[in-house]
């Protein structure tokens, strides 16, 4: 282990709504002799912050704060150059996350974050994977509920089934939950931005290498009723499945032909109508920069749902997975998926970079192509359900 810096991990955006929620989970599961440190723009926040730890978890009394600025690259390179792995809730990240990435890219310092915008992972794949390569650094994106629940949870299905053969897996996603001001602000920016988004994803094109003697993609399936589920799916135009398919084509497990479809999974026609149509008006909405505004004024950033609503929250992702005759059924399942497990799985996510044994990997790198079997093993120990229902 490496230990020439000041931190074990740093987290980035700790005052933020699910900042907070991560600096807790660090504070009651960070293992003994954990050097960690919450870092923000504001230090009035960060103190007082670390005020609210330490009246529950007094060990967090002394609990270093960094202060540093999206904006400000010279505070993000020193940030980056303390610790072995940092990790940012500071969003949307096409807006402010470029410049840690960066940082990180640059030092060699293992990244992580919650982004669910697939134009800021491309764009920081073009731009920061060969120098990442180059010092080593793991820039893992995504590592919140997008993307592990499904990049797991695929990894995990594919575990059950027959070696080199080609492989077919299906998702359909269930939620009961609300979400918070910040991934409001994503959301919306991300559907304005559909242009850009396009452009990024022809850019890492160019710059990624072809798959040689392997396939392996995701699909956009049509609305369908799922047999399998006994709901309506709806082809669910997320981040996920991109990172499935990077997952599967890192990895020679997934076999020499890998498909993979991602739904949202709906009980019955009139709310599957029904969410169509609220999702359409959203985008809608999101390409007129006024309505953008004030839509976002409505549910600012650092706002979310109560402790009791999130206790109320659930997940339910089921896998359908096919491959050499045989047939599995599969779900990953937890509580709130937005913000409590959200925060779990980044701060797992970030303490398994720190200490765990994984494979040999660097440049932009998926959940499961980085941290795999360690970071299941993790989630399945945090509370995190991953169950094979059925086999055939």
């Amino acid at each position: 282990m490496e230990t020439g810096r000041a931190y074990d991990v740093v987290l980035f955006g700790a005052t933020g709504f699910v900042g907070e929620l991560t600096a807790r989970y660090l504070a009651e599961h960070a293992p003994e002799g954990c050097r960690w440190a919450l870092a923000g723009r504001s230090r009035v926040k960060l103190e007082a912050l670390r005020e609210r730890l330490a009246a529950r978890w007094p060990h967090c009394a002394e609990l270093p704060l960094l202060c540093a600025d999206a904006d400000d690259a010279g505070s993000l390179r020193e940030l980056a150059l303390s610790a072995r792995v940092v990790a940012t809730t500071v969003g949307p990240y096409v807006w402010y996350g470029e410049g840690l990435v960066a940082a990180c890219a640059e030092a060699g310092t293992d990244y992580v974050d919650l982004t669910g915008e697939a134009e800021f992972v491309d764009r920081m794949y073009v731009r920061y994977d060969a120098l990442a390569r180059e010092t080593g650094a793991r820039l893992v994106h995504a590592a919140g509920f997008d993307s592990v629940p499904h990049d797991l949870g695929v990894y995990f299905t594919v575990q059950q089934l027959p070696e080199d053969v080609p492989l077919r897996v299906d998702g359909f996603l269930r939620v009961g939950a609300l979400f918070s001001g910040g991934t409001f602000a994503s959301a919306l920016t991300a559907m304005g931005r559909g242009r850009q988004m396009v452009r990024a994803a022809h850019e890492r094109r160019l710059h990624e290498p072809r798959l040689v003697g392997r396939r392996a993609r995701a699909v956009l399936g049509g609305p369908r009723f799922s047999v399998e589920t006994g709901t309506w799916a709806l082809p669910l135009p997320t981040l996920d499945p991109q990172v499935v398919a990077r997952s599967a084509a890192a990895l020679a497990r997934y076999g020499p032909d890998f498909r993979y479809r991602h739904y949202a999974s709906v009980k019955t026609l009139p709310m599957a109508l029904g969410g169509v149509a609220v999702v359409g008006a959203g985008a809608a909405l999101a390409q007129v920069p006024w309505a953008r505004r004030w839509l976002m004024e409505r549910y600012a950033p650092g706002q979310g749902p109560d402790e009791e609503r999130r206790g109320r929250s659930w997940f339910s992702l089921r896998l359908v997975g096919e491959g050499g005759g045989r047939r599995v059924f599969t779900e990953v399942s937890g509580g709130d998926p937005g913000y409590d497990e959200t925060a779990k799985m980044l701060a797992e996510s970030a303490l398994a970079l720190a200490f765990d044994a994984l494979p040999k990997t660097s440049g932009q790198v998926t959940t499961a192509v980085a941290m795999g079997d360690a970071l299941l093993g993790r989630l399945r120990a945090a509370g995190i359900r991953f169950r094979v229902a059925d086999a055939r």
